[in-house]
C-alpha cells in the first residue's frame, strides 16, 4: 500500500517565501512515486500569506490550510498542522527554504530504514556572526539547564511516522517546547546531515529575544535546576551570613574597637531583599506554569479550515 507524506509547515507572515516554497516542493515531488499533501498552519499572519495559499489551493487539491484565530506561537501552529495531517510520514519544514526541499527524498529513505524520527542536522550554517553567536548562546543555555541531548547543529527539517505523531499529539501541555517533547517521546531516532542555505527572502521571526523566551520556557518545562540553585544559594547565604556575624562579634570583643553603622546594615538588607525577590520570581514562574496548565485550555483555536475534511 502506497504511503502518504504530509509536509507540515507553520507559517507567519511569509508572503515573500511561500510561493517559492510550494514551487520547489512540487518540483522535488512531481516525478517521485510519493503521494503527498502540504498542510500549512497559519499563525495569525497579517500579510498576504493566507491569500496566496488559498489561491494555490484552487489549483492544487493536495494543499491544505489551517488558519489559527490569532497568533498562538510556532509550537501551537505546528501542533495544529500535525493534528490535521493525514500522512503515514510527516515532514516538518519551515517555508524560508533554509532547509532545502531537495533533501526530502533522503529523509524518506532514512525513515524507511525503520526509524520513528529522523532529525535533520546541518552540515554547515549560513548565518551572520551575530546570529551565530545568539544561536550558540541559546543552545549553551539549554545544554546547561535542561540536559536535553539534542543533536547539533539542529535543523528545523525532520521526519516522523504516524505512531510518533500520535504520541506527540497525546502531550497536552500548553507550554510546548517541541524539541523537548520529541526527545521525551524517545522511540527509534536517527540524524541526517543536510545542506543549509541562506533564507530565501524576508527576515527570521526568531530574534534573540524570542530565543531567550523559548529557552526560558524549555528550562521551566524540563528542568528543576533553577529551584535547586535557589535552595543552594539560600543555604550558602545563611551560612556565610552566620560566619560574618560570628567574625564581626569576635573582632569587636577581642581585637578591634569599631562602630557598626547603618550603611553595612542597609547593604545587607538590600542584598537579602534582592535575593529573596529573585528566588520568589523563580518560584513564581513555576507556579505560573502550573496555573496555566491547570486550566486545560485547547492548544490552539482555529478560525477557518480550507480543503480539510474534519473527521
Amino acid at each position: 500500500m502506497e504511503k502518504l507524506l504530509s509536509l507540515v509547515v507553520p507559517v507567519y507572515n511569509e508572503e515573500e517565501c511561500i510561493l517559492e516554497f510550494i514551487s520547489q516542493v512540487r518540483t522535488e515531488l512531481v516525478n517521485s512515486s510519493v503521494s503527498y499533501e502540504l498542510v500549512f498552519a497559519d499563525d495569525g499572519s497579517n500579510d498576504n500569506t493566507v491569500c496566496l495559499i488559498r489561491d494555490e489551493i484552487e489549483n492544487d487539491s493536495r494543499i491544505r490550510l489551517v488558519e489559527l484565530s490569532y497568533n498562538h506561537g510556532k509550537q501551537a501552529a505546528l501542533t495544529a498542522a500535525v493534528t490535521y495531517a493525514k500522512g503515514d510520514y510527516l515532514l516538518y519544514m519551515d517555508p524560508d527554504l533554509q532547509d532545502p526541499p531537495e533533501e526530502i527524498a533522503r529523509f524518506i529513505s532514512k525513515i524507511e530504514e525503520g526509524y520513528d524520527l529522523v532529525f535533520g542536522v546541518r552540515e554547515s550554517v549560513e548565518a551572520s556572526f551575530v546570529a551565530s553567536a545568539f544561536s550558540k548562546a541559546f543552545w549553551f543555555i539549554l545544554d546547561v539547564f535542561t540536559g536535553l541531548k539534542l543533536p547539533r547543529p539542529l535543523a528545523v527539517m525532520r521526519i516522523f511516522n504516524r505512531e510518533f505523531a500520535n504520541r506527540f499529539l497525546s502531550y497536552k501541555e500548553s507550554n510546548r517546547f517541541i524539541e523537548g517533547i520529541f526527545m521525551h517521546i524517545g522511540m527509534r531516532q536517527a540524524t541526517l546531515k543536510i545542506k543549509h542555505r541562506p533564507r530565501f527572502a524576508g527576515v527570521s521571526k526568531y530574534n534573540f529575544a524570542r530565543k531567550l523566551r523559548l529557552a526560558k520556557d524549555a528550562i521551566l518545562d524540563y528542568s528543576e535546576l533553577p529551584l535547586k540553585l535557589a535552595t543552594r544559594v539560600g543555604i550558602i547565604l545563611v551560612i556565610t551570613s552566620l560566619l560574618a556575624v560570628l567574625t564581626l562579634t569576635i573582632l569587636r570583643l577581642f581585637f578591634i574597637d569599631f562602630q557598626l553603622g547603618w550603611p553595612s546594615l542597609i547593604c545587607t538588607l538590600w542584598f537579602g531583599f534582592g535575593i529573596n525577590l529573585l528566588f520568589l520570581g523563580v518560584i513564581g514562574s513555576y507556579v505560573g506554569k502550573i496555573y496555566s496548565e491547570s486550566k486545560h485550555r485547547p492548544l490552539f483555536s482555529t478560525q477557518r479550515l480550507t480543503n480539510i475534511k474534519q473527521s
